[in-house]
């Protein structure tokens, strides 16, 4: 059976992994994915920590909330993203200083 520290461990996987996702693409959907990964990190941790520290429910209704964000979040992101798209032409960042017509 997995311990407190490996999923502690492999929430500090995801975390980083998003963290660089998000510093190095230049992508507007990379980003967004390099968010959910650390929104999925912050989930695994209140899991973790709920089952193993304090054995109650309180960390599995915080993930239950964050998975609503992460969902509203992509859809509000990818619906930013199509209508950029339809303005630019294009989904890198650095095209996005302005989002004027």
């Amino acid at each position: 059976m997995m311990g407190l520290a490996s999923y502690l461990l492999i929430s500090l996987i995801l975390f980083v992994a998003g963290l660089v996702v998000m510093i190095a693409r230049k992508n507007i959907v990379a980003i967004l994915l390099g968010i959910e990964l650390i929104l999925n990190a912050s989930a695994l941790n209140f899991v973790a920590y709920s089952r193993y520290v304090t054995n109650n429910l309180d960390g599995h209704i915080f993930s239950l909330f964050i998975i609503v964000v992460a969902a509203a979040e992509a859809a509000v992101g990818l619906a930013i993203v199509i209508r950029f798209f339809q303005i630019k032409e294009t989904v890198h960042v650095d095209e996005a200083t302005q989002l004027r017509n």
